[in-house]
């Protein structure tokens, strides 16, 4: 039996990629697949709900009895130890791709536990994953689907904080151009758990946070989508049988101040398209062989896994405290701008 846990607190996107990602690797080697800890399946700071508008077959439950006999298996991780935040100089940026162990070598009995998201591990599956994740029909919902309207999902919350992370009004922007390309006549509706939050980096668009179940749907049906470096957006985008095109971060976790690292490289999916800070967009396959020249050639790929030190620490945590400053004034303009009129907020329809 291959394994995975449901960790407490941990976000739907994150919980759905252990799912999806330890069933197809039961799969693939032909062995059986069970879940620990389902009593967290769908459950964290958003939601204490469960998957209430989905049936999904969980396996066999692993109980912790049953935990005691099983083999761990920690996912390889690596990471750059860089001055983007704190959190970067002090645990480092993970920055891993898919682990070729758990591709080719993993043993029967094993409960696996890490990111779990890229798409080596799933993507032949996508036909069976959608089956697995089939929305109940009482709570599918077509209701913003449309030709010439285009979703954006927009992460608050704890993102709101983090300037390494959070990502700018200017990517919503060039975003919004670039799908206004596709369509002139393109609306633009954000869904976000964090409407508050939505309202000062748009003001312009309309926002909803419906609950977890319609959030999601909505997103999953939608011709249009531009993404914010989020998982929880992602299964559903996969899952889709109405998306025609999607927008998402180039470098994902961290767009805002990456010279050619992805965070993380498992990030990168061929069914999405990755928009730079100015606007131009690049397909999943330009940028894995943009980045497979960027490992040959970085300094940092160099240092990868070792914390810097001496004058190289210090200049680190010079960048920490120049990123924080460019996010605090970008902020204060903004609000500037929304009080003066310069960015007009949405009155409703």
């Amino acid at each position: 039996m291959i394994g995975t846990e449901f960790l407490k607190g941990s976000g739907l996107g994150n919980q759905l990629f252990c799912y999806i990602s330890a069933r197809c690797i039961a799969l693939e080697h032909g062995y059986e697949f069970g879940t620990a800890s389902q009593q967290e399946f769908a459950n964290n700071i958003h939601s204490n709900q469960g998957m209430y508008f989905m049936d999904v077959d969980l396996g066999k439950e692993i109980t912790p009895e049953m935990q005691k006999y099983l083999k761990r298996y920690d996912e390889k991780e690596d990471r750059v130890f860089i001055g983007n935040a704190t959190h970067d100089m002090t645990h480092g940026c993970y920055i891993s791709g898919s682990d070729e162990h758990l591709l080719n070598s993993i043993e029967d009995d094993t409960i696996i536990y890490g990111n779990l998201q890229s798409e080596d591990y799933f993507g032949k599956y996508k036909n069976e994953i959608k089956s697995w994740l089939k929305v109940k029909p009482e709570f599918e919902s077509y209701e913003y689907t449309r030709d010439n309207l285009c979703i954006i999902n927009m992460r608050g919350g704890e993102y709101a904080s983090e300037p390494e992370l959070y990502l700018d009004r200017r990517y919503w922007l060039n975003a919004i151009k670039a799908m206004k390309k596709i369509r002139p006549d393109m609306e633009f509706m954000i869904v976000t758990e964090d409407v508050a939050a939505a309202h000062k980096v748009l003001p312009e668009y309309e926002a909803h946070h419906f609950d977890m179940g319609k959030d999601y749907v909505t997103i999953k049906n939608a011709r249009y989508l531009i993404l914010s470096n989020s998982s929880f957006a992602v299964i559903p985008a996969l899952t889709s049988d109405t998306v025609q095109y999607v927008i998402a971060p180039k470098y994902w976790a961290r767009h805002n101040v990456s010279n050619g690292y992805w965070s993380s490289e498992q990030n990168i999916y061929s069914f999405l398209n990755y928009m730079d800070k100015h606007g131009r967009i690049f397909t999943a396959d330009e940028c894995k062989k943009e980045l497979e020249e960027y490992k040959k050639k970085s300094a940092l790929f160099k240092r990868l896994n070792k914390k810097p030190e001496g004058i190289s620490k210090s200049l680190q945590m010079l960048r920490i405290k120049l990123i924080y400053a460019d996010y605090m004034i970008k902020k204060i303009v903004r609000k500037i701008e929304r009080e003066t009129g310069v960015i007009h907020e949405y009155k409703g329809l």
